[in-house]
């Protein structure tokens, strides 16, 4: 029998309503510079609402993705540094979304921490509004929860769920897809948000922290240059659409190219990527070689450098480089569909 001599509150066991409270009052601002056609863009209510008539939809079909950042955040705990891994959340959805042809509409996040520490929890939420405003999904809702005695005080996590549109004649199934079709590869910003369990035993088996100088590229820290944050492809990947110049789109995400490119190729074909067509960022190289990781498995655990993958009509090849470069992507062409199952990986040892 407790022998308190004060009245027990919620606070005592660990969790602040008035910090939840204080969160939702600053993050409301953010949500609102999300704001698109068909969202409302107030926060408060129990369910975020989204007019899809308002969105300009006449027959859409609703296309749903969520995941999240996987210990990465470790890696921002560590440093302290959040304010980019709200938009790695957002990439890891919406990218996804947009590969069925999806535009993304809407995003609803799910932050739980030990502890609540509000300005932390502002800042990866500013991370997630700027990656919805590049998306161009709004941000209408979402949960915290402050769970101590499932999570250590500094820890916290993220999950996120978006919801995207294609009109039901516009849906991307890679059924057209033919034997002979180009492999455009847009580039990665690093290691995006995969295989972080594999990078963080590196840096651990090489004596050092994610606050040491960083020995593959020009930055303050390792720290700082693995919290690069993902790509978000949404408005070139659109672009094609709308030109009507893409049969499929592959987002390079866990199991790489060896697992995610016959994701969407019709049964029976395969592809031959030619690793010669692109430079992969000095990380993957540190990555192969202090790690002692395979080539094959490198292949098959990071995006190598390509973290999205247009497949397109080789005489709408040229056309499609051009519109992707005007989005600002780097791009090229990296293989060909074959009438072989599998992913075949040319000049795999040179990439590193």
């Amino acid at each position: 029998m407790s022998n308190s001599s004060h009245p027990r509150t919620y606070k005592d066991s660990g969790v602040d309503i008035d910090a939840g409270n204080d969160l939702v009052k600053a993050i409301g601002p953010m949500a609102k510079s999300t704001s698109r056609p068909g969202s409302n863009p107030d926060l408060g209510g129990f369910g975020g609402i989204f007019d899809l008539k308002a969105a300009g939809y006449s027959d859409p079909l609703l296309v749903a993705a969520n995941d999240g950042v996987g210990t990465k955040l470790k890696i921002a705990i560590e440093t302290g540094k959040h304010d980019t891994v709200g938009i790695d959340l957002v990439a890891m959805c919406v990218n996804d979304l947009v590969v069925q042809g999806a535009e993304p509409l809407l995003f609803l996040d799910y932050y739980a921490a030990g502890k609540l520490e509000v300005e932390e929890a502002k800042a990866v939420i500013s991370g997630i509004a700027a990656g919805c405003r590049e998306a161009g999904c709004a941000l209408i809702g979402g949960e915290t929860a402050e769970l101590p005695g499932l999570y250590q005080d500094a820890d916290y996590d993220l999950a996120g769920f978006s919801l995207g549109a294609v009109e039901r004649d516009k849906l991307l199934t890679g059924q057209t897809i033919a034997e002979g079709d180009v492999l455009i590869g847009l580039a990665s910003s690093g290691v995006h948000s995969n295989g972080f369990s594999l990078v963080r035993s590196v840096v651990a088996d090489e004596g050092l922290s994610f606050a040491s100088p960083c020995p593959f590229e020009d930055a303050a820290s390792i720290g700082e240059a693995l919290l690069t944050p993902t790509r978000i492809y949404v408005k070139a990947a659109l672009a094609l659409l709308t030109d009507n110049l893409s049969k499929g789109f592959v987002h390079i995400t866990g199991g790489g190219f060896y697992e995610n490119i016959p994701r969407v190729l019709p049964e029976g074909l395969g592809v031959d990527v030619d690793c010669a067509a692109w430079q992969a960022p000095a990380v993957f190289s540190w990555l192969h070689k202090s790690g002692n990781i395979e080539a094959k498995e490198m292949a098959r655990t990071f995006n190598c450098g390509i973290g999205f993958v247009a497949v397109v009509a080789e005489t709408d090849a040229e056309k499609a480089l051009e519109l992707l470069r005007a989005e600002g992507e780097t791009c090229s062409i990296i293989g060909r569909v074959t009438g072989e199952s599998g992913v075949t990986m040319t000049n795999l040892d040179q990439l590193f």
